[in-house]
């Protein structure tokens, strides 16, 4: 156990090192390429073009490096180009201003109401106490990776992973001591079966979040940029088909995968259902916020999936319809939902209601905002000056103007996988998100296929603590050695980019498209 724990300490240590190095390496570096990028001549650019690739150099090599917070870099780059005369400051600001913000802010409020009020604990222990699940461990095993990845496709995975994370660990201790009661002492920190239902609790958190376009910023991300540049609109339900056919997908290989790594050793865990059913009768009753906040989150969701619904009840030139879409936007639907909570009163007489500011304030993640906003902003501005064009004709005229969609979506897939796995999620989309949907259009190809697959390919970051927060968060537990987390989450990478990702993209988002 002790050279255990070593090995742990040693490993930690060489992470903190080379997270240091890493962020020294960028703090100069960056600042230097900027300098070298500005001072070479560049044909086709013109002047303004040739600084936003400057600043863009700096922005994306502090994105990948966090010599400060990524937050920061992404306020740094619309701020450089303002002060550098390559903008002015309402077309460099103004992307901090899109619905997609606001899309995103009513669906933290919504998120944090429900994990203030406990309706995400309710609805997994509700999971895991159905009557298919009982005390199979396999069963158990398939019921919490379904209640996580649920969960996270309205929760974040942060969030989602670290509330799952004390219900695994309850029920590894019922695992402990039934073996022992049977006498038979486990260590659980190299029980193989401990570690396969950590890494599902992990891996289906960032798996759910492909499901809607508010279950991780790399999707709205994409919609935005699709939106931004080539005024292409993807409805919330649309995304919602793509999202849950690509989370089943992924969720069965994830379970494919780790089931056979990690078997349980026996047949039946003495004292699940007991423990899953204490947890759930220690929740009580329905309480009015728990209502309230149920309510609102229906009526956001009835909201964003209506449109599809009207979509194939009605003609797509319906009146109805037209008038549904200017009214209720995606933005305004989550607004609509997030607003109900400080209106619909737990206890009117002393003037208390669902939620209060300072309670909603504490669950929006400002730094996702206006990371969110800068990547707008930047991918906004390349594509208005030419810079995302020049860049893309570059790379088409080497190539040749023979690319494939697969090839583009093949490609762009892999990079934001492999990025992904070494730096946010949200900062490669960010990087990799403007340049591939103008080299699409330069190809000649739709944007749409390979948008979706970046962001798809953005959330199967496996392998490494570092690649998501849910990584880290049962990698903490001690019960998931590194060398587990790395060769598991590659078995998924692959199969789930060259299976799942390339194939669907291409084939489901144009059929979906297509008039």
């Amino acid at each position: 156990m002790s050279n255990k724990n070593n090995t742990a300490e040693k490993i930690s240590e060489a992470e903190k090192s080379f997270d240091r190095k890493r962020k020294t390496f960028g703090l100069f570096v960056g600042p230097l390429l900027a300098v070298i990028v500005m001072l070479i001549p560049i044909d086709g650019l013109n002047l303004e073009a040739h600084k936003l690739l400057a600043i863009m150099t700096l922005v994306a090599i502090w994105w990948i490096t966090e010599p400060v917070a990524i937050a920061v870099t992404s306020l740094l780059g619309p701020t450089l180009a303002v002060v550098t005369g390559t903008v002015k400051v309402s077309a460099a600001f103004s992307a901090f201003a899109s619905p997609m913000i606001f899309l995103f802010m009513g669906g933290f409020i919504l998120a944090k109401a429900m994990m203030l009020h406990g309706l995400d604990k309710r609805f997994a222990y509700w999971l895991l106490s159905r009557p298919w699940v009982g005390s199979s461990p396999r069963r158990i095993f398939l019921a919490v990776g379904l209640a996580t990845a649920l969960c996270s496709g309205w929760v974040s995975n942060t969030a989602t992973a670290a509330m799952m994370f004390p219900i695994c660990l309850g029920l590894l201790e019922s695992i402990k001591a039934m073996m022992a009661a049977n006498g038979r002492e486990i260590n659980l920190s190299e029980y193989k079966y401990a570690t396969g239902l950590m890494l599902m609790v992990a891996y289906s958190a960032s798996i759910g979040g492909v499901l809607t376009p508010i279950g991780t910023p790399p999707n709205l991300i994409m919609m935005g940029f699709l939106s931004e540049m080539q005024n292409i609109h993807v409805s919330f339900f649309q995304w919602m088909i793509w999202g849950a056919i690509a989370m089943i997908l992924y969720f069965i290989i994830a379970s494919v995968v780790l089931l056979k790594l990690f078997p349980a050793d026996m047949d039946k865990i003495d004292g699940a259902e007991k423990f899953i059913s204490e947890r759930l009768a220690e929740l009580g009753e329905w309480t009015r916020a728990q209502k309230n906040t149920l309510f609102a989150f229906g009526v956001a969701v009835l909201l964003w999936v209506a449109p599809g619904i009207l979509n194939v009840v009605l003609d797509s030139d319906s009146m109805i319809l037209k008038m549904y879409n200017r009214l209720f936007p995606e933005a305004i639907a989550a607004m609509v939902g997030a607003l109900l909570l400080f209106i619909l009163p737990v206890n009117y007489s002393e003037r208390k209601f669902t939620i209060t500011w300072k309670e909603a304030a504490s669950g929006i993640e400002w730094g996702t905002l206006v990371l969110f906003g800068g990547g707008l902003a930047m991918g906004g501005m390349m594509y208005k000056l030419g810079l995302s064009k020049w860049i893309g004709d570059l790379i088409v005229n080497n190539l040749g103007t023979d690319i494939s969609q697969v090839t583009l979506v093949a490609v762009f897939s892999f990079l934001a996988l492999v990025m992904s796995e070494l730096t946010s999620n949200t900062a490669t989309t960010n990087m990799v998100g403007p340049l591939a949907i103008t080299i699409a259009v330069s190809a000649g190809l739709s944007p749409i296929p390979v948008a979706v697959g970046i962001a798809l390919s953005a959330s199967l970051g496996f392998m490494l603590p570092v690649s998501t927060p849910p990584n880290s968060i049962v990698y903490a537990s001690g019960y998931v050695p590194i060398t587990k987390m790395i060769s598991s989450g590659a078995y998924i990478d692959f199969i789930g980019m060259v299976f799942v990702t390339i194939p669907l993209v291409i084939h489901l988002v144009t059929f979906i498209m297509s008039p």
